[in-house]
């Protein structure tokens, strides 16, 4: 069987080509350089894909769906997700440019559907910083009620966007190295998690209660929402769904790394291969544990999410804290909520730097001014590093609002964005396979070959439509106009982006025969040239971290 490199396929830059230069090789044909190693993409991968959403806003999911909606709405929406990530995987391993699936989009499609991704994007990572600064604040209110107080609150939000600021300057490989051991640090939370679960529904627990699945019978496993009846019990399977489309996510964290990956043919692929098992053992057997250990019917968890809303203010809304707390286990919440707070805090310095990585991409396609360009010596652009650190300000929010009204506003504009980034990837794919396809191009020989296609992204691209259009459904009955523009504001904003820029700049939607699919490949090419040893693979590095040495480095074939 070939070898990734032997895969991957080989250009010839044009005669005279400006991108390369005899004798020498560039990271890439901007100013980031390829610093991160196997293990950091694996975790940064991790970091991005799992926050407050897993641990704390998948109650909303439970409390208006039940066990059974929750559990057929994350496999089903893991599942379309995992089509996605077919899509997204093919391309950014063929080509790993920065800015991922934003400039795919620009140079494959239309530089408006480019523009539109870049900016939607900019704006979901963004804003999705000040929502994890206000979700750590409620985890710190477990230990003590005063910290959603006025001052305390400053004080926490200022500690939290300085140390984004310190990560996120430094060089990307700090960056790399910081997330690394945040990530960990979910990893063992989710572990504890799951063993919690299972140890205590089958008698682990003080009152050797062994009750299993009690709570899929009595109160049942599907939740009446908003109405009674079939009706009622179908709203909570939506909102269930609505709660899946806000947690579950991952392909777009790996794309926006593989412009600074050491191997990116090789380490890319091998991170896009283990979202699949992400999906599998994070979000559809944590919807599952959720539903085993609490009842959707649960006081303290009707409570919090009452009317829709993280009403309650503390970090006990968390379903796996409320359990915990009603099966009177004293020290086991402590420990959780400290792991949530790395959980929460790194994956904020994850949206900081992808919000940054996004606003560098617009930037270098001409769609932010071009003073956003600019790197320090170590790779980091820093006037978009700039720019992003505005943003967690808006955590201030709190101050003068209800933090949870905050957090629902937030959760609400963001889900949208994140369902329009899919939808670009899956037009994004459709336009390279039908270019692939025009220009004789064998997509068998690149580092990943996406199976099922083009069936899979259209089946994606369809289910991903229908969320987009009914996702803020709710607002019509009854009528709420603050409610129809926290739940449509990104579908609203998107096309006029789309028709804005392109009429703006006169932009066309590109023929597959015109499509440039060789681009920056003889730059990746030429790059991963000057490699002579194997890649070391992700337990090899795990080994040399911990002083273990191997004569021989294996090489990925994962």
């Amino acid at each position: 069987m070939a070898s990734d490199e032997e895969k991957s396929p080989k250009f010839d830059a044009a005669p005279g080509s400006p991108d390369l230069i005899a004798g020498q090789a560039r990271d890439n044909a901007d100013g980031l350089h390829r610093l991160l190693n196997n293990r950091q993409i694996q975790l940064i991968a991790v970091g991005g894909s799992i926050g407050t959403a897993l641990f704390v806003s998948i109650g909303g999911g439970l409390a208006k769906g039940g066990p059974g909606s929750l559990f057929i709405a994350y496999t089903m929406y893991s599942l379309v997700l995992a089509l996605v990530n077919n899509s997204i995987a093919e391309m950014s391993t063929f080509m790993p440019v920065s800015g991922g699936f934003i400039r795919l989009a620009g140079h494959w499609v239309d530089e408006a559907l480019g523009f539109t991704a870049g900016w939607n994007f900019f704006f979901y990572e963004a804003i999705l910083i000040p929502f994890e600064i206000t979700a750590l604040n409620l985890v710190l209110s477990f230990w003590n009620s005063d910290i959603t107080n006025p001052g305390p609150t400053a004080g926490v939000c200022a500690g939290v966007i300085v140390c984004y600021a310190a990560l996120n300057i430094l060089a990307v490989r700090g960056y790399g190295e910081a997330e690394f051991w945040l990530s960990g640090g979910k990893v063992i939370l989710i572990l504890i998690l799951f063993c919690f679960t299972f140890i205590t529904m089958v008698g682990g627990n003080p009152d050797k209660d062994a009750y299993g699945f009690r709570y899929w019978q009595t109160p049942g496993a599907f939740a009446e929402w908003n109405h009674t009846g079939d009706l009622g019990r179908f709203e909570g399977f939506l909102a269930a769904l609505w709660s899946a489309g806000f947690t579950v996510v991952g392909p777009e964290y790996i794309s926006m790394v593989a412009a600074e990956a050491k191997r990116p043919s090789i380490f890319i692929k091998a991170a896009f291969k283990t979202v699949y098992y992400r999906f599998c053992f994070f979000f559809i057997v944590g919807s599952l544990a959720v539903g085993i250990v609490v009842p959707w019917n649960d006081k303290t968890l009707t409570g919090i999410y009452r009317d829709g809303e993280i009403a309650g203010g503390t970090a006990a809304a968390s379903p796996y804290v409320i359990a915990m707390e009603n099966l009177g286990i004293g020290v086991l919440p402590h420990i959780v909520n400290a792991l949530m707070l790395t959980s929460i805090f790194s994956a904020g310095n994850t949206y900081t730097y992808c919000a940054t990585r996004s606003l560098y991409s617009l930037a270098l396609e001409g769609r932010a001014p071009a003073f956003l360009r600019k790197c320090t010596a170590k790779g980091v652009p820093i006037y978009c590093f700039c720019v992003v650190m505005l943003f967690p300000f808006l955590s201030f929010l709190q101050l003068s609002n209800n933090s949870a009204k905050v957090l629902t506003w937030l959760i609400n504009i963001m889900t949208a964005g994140g369902l329009i980034n899919y939808l670009i990837m899956s037009i994004t794919f459709l336009q390279y396979y039908r270019a692939c396809q025009a220009q004789g191009f064998d997509r068998k020989t690149l580092p990943y070959f996406g199976y099922f296609q083009p069936y899979g992204t259209y089946i994606a691209l369809a289910f991903q439509t229908i969320m987009v259009i009914f996702y803020g459904y709710a607002s019509f009955t009854p009528w709420s106009v603050e409610n129809f523009f926290s739940n449509y504001t990104m579908q609203l904003v998107a096309p006029c982006l789309f028709v804005g820029w392109k009429v703006l700049k006169r932009t066309t939607w590109k023929k597959p025969l015109d499509v440039d699919l060789i681009w920056e490949r003889p730059i990746i090419d030429a790059y991963e040239a000057t490699f002579t040893e194997p890649a070391v693979g992700f337990w090899t590095e795990m080994g040399q971290l911990v002083g273990l040495r191997r004569k021989k480095q294996a090489s990925i074939s994962a």
